[in-house]
């Protein structure tokens, strides 16, 4: 993986998202991100289909600025099936999985302005630096990349992760009806899927899939966000698992917080 392009501006933004990566890591061990369980009742909140959809957006809008901005010639078999997955993962995270989120009864307002700018701002430097890096400084992203065991290999971490996140959002999703009664429980136990054996397998999804997107497309901007979606979810999924047991006193045993049989 090369880490100097020779580019400022890449360089500078990749360095920063590294950064960012070591304060994201150092925040979520004392403060889980102010969402969902965790919303804080002070402060700017907004509701959590407008707070999720603000946030992810970036990566769609700026990713297809910058790969729409590229020469022609840059629009390989390669970078086009990149451009592919990546517009595949959001138009999952951005659009559909917004829309569909069936807010908890007194939840209207639960989604942290804080934390909804934070994501902006990782999703807007994660599509510049990805939509540069595939028709840019991916030297490597030939046609015969798409043969390369790193390429097969991460594919499938990554179809492995996206499977994860999916099962898993659609229970979440179903724990509760579209339109709730007021006195409807706010939290239930999920079940089925990977919530077999452990509380948190969105977020084990969601490390699982960018371990596979960084292996597949070999660059240092996959590894970027990888250790900023690993540094704030391991965290988060030890402070939700704790809660559930908290919460919940028939609360399955057998579940570890994040990795099936391990933590």
């Amino acid at each position: 993986m090369t880490w100097y392009t020779g580019d400022p501006v890449f360089d500078t933004v990749l360095a920063v998202g590294l950064a960012f990566a070591v304060v994201t890591l150092l925040g979520s061990i004392f403060v889980p991100a102010p969402y969902g369980r965790f919303a804080q009742g002070s402060g700017v909140n907004l509701h959590p289909k407008l707070g999720w959809w603000l946030m992810e957006i970036p990566a769609t809008v700026v990713f297809l600025f910058f790969f729409l901005q590229s020469s022609p010639e840059a629009w390989t078999t390669t970078t086009l099936v990149l451009a592919g997955i990546w517009l595949l993962h959001y138009g999952n995270r951005g659009w559909f999985f917004p829309l569909a989120i069936r807010a908890a009864p007194g939840a209207r307002s639960s989604f942290s302005l804080m934390v909804m700018a934070m994501g902006m701002f990782v999703t807007a430097i994660h599509g510049y630096l990805h939509a540069m890096w595939f028709t840019e400084y991916g030297n490597h992203l030939t046609p015969e990349w798409l043969t390369d065991p790193r390429f097969v290999i991460g594919l499938a971490i990554y179809a492995l992760g996206l499977f994860l996140i999916l099962t898993s959002e659609s229970v979440m999703r179903h724990l509760r009806p579209p339109n709730p009664p007021a006195d409807a429980p706010r939290y239930r136990i999920p079940y089925g899927f990977g919530f077999r054996w452990v509380s948190n397998p969105q977020y084990l999804g969601e490390i699982i899939a960018w371990t596979g997107f960084a292996v597949l497309t070999w660059g240092l901007p996959g590894v970027m966000i990888l250790l900023i979606t690993a540094s704030n979810l391991v965290p988060r999924a030890l402070a939700t698992h704790r809660w559930y047991r908290e919460q919940f006193p028939d609360y399955p045993p057998e579940r570890r917080a994040l990795i099936p049989y391990v933590i």
